[in-house]
């Protein structure tokens, strides 16, 4: 796996590094700002860029920026984006530019090694990897789309777990129920949501946007 990673603080960056390449992880390039990392794509086509949010010169969105202009301009490049916070509607501008290939976690997460490198492991493969607490705040503030409000309690912690980038299987071991639950509880999601079969839409990666993209109408 080849990675491009951009953060502004010196100290986190040169730590991460360490990390993934004790882990045989091959990081091409470390930068400090949006306009280098682009720069860094385009030069060395990494399978996987990491990014922070806040970045020079103003710390607001140019890491959210720089990502969507990745995207745009390699859209098989896998995007993990890094937050001190949950940044609401940064996180939709991204996640809802794409399926696949992409994730949201708060840099506490990058604490948990075992956790962080399997959210970037999933996203490399072309998963969703979006932290628990994003979710969380995504869901109390999604209330615009009445569609949203079909789902019962249990299949609201079922696509929240979607949305963290699990499988049936793991969800199953989650929740503590049997897998056939589970694939029981995903059906009634996507019909709650109008989730029709389609060959051109993953119905699992569509069902998380969904309300991702109401929040940020919200």
């Amino acid at each position: 796996m080849r990675i491009v990673m951009a953060e502004d603080d010196p100290l986190l960056r040169e730590g991460l590094a360490l990390l993934l390449r004790a882990e045989s992880l091959d990081v091409v390039a470390k930068v400090g700002t949006a306009e280098e990392v682009l720069d860094a794509i385009d030069t060395h086509r990494p399978d996987v860029a990491i990014l922070d949010v806040r970045m020079p010169p103003t710390h607001t969105d140019e890491g959210i920026r720089a990502a969507v202009e990745a995207r745009r301009r390699h859209p098989r490049l896998a995007v993990l984006v890094l937050s001190a916070y949950v940044e609401q509607s940064f996180a939709t501008d991204l996640l809802t530019g794409g399926v696949g290939g992409l994730g949201y976690l708060l840099k506490e997460r990058v604490g948990r090694v075992e956790e962080f490198l399997d959210a970037l492991r999933r996203v490399a493969d072309g998963g969703t990897a979006i932290d628990p607490e994003v979710v969380a705040q995504l869901f109390t503030r999604s209330r615009q789309d009445t569609r949203l409000e079909r789902l019962s309690p249990r299949e609201r912690d079922v696509l929240a777990l979607m949305a963290e980038g699990l499988g049936n299987t793991a969800i199953a071991e989650r929740l503590v129920v049997t897998d056939g639950a589970v694939h029981k509880h995903i059906r009634n999601i996507f019909a709650k949501l109008d989730l029709a079969p389609t060959q051109q839409v993953d119905r699992r990666v569509a069902a998380v946007l969904h309300y991702l993209e109401n929040s940020r109408r919200t």
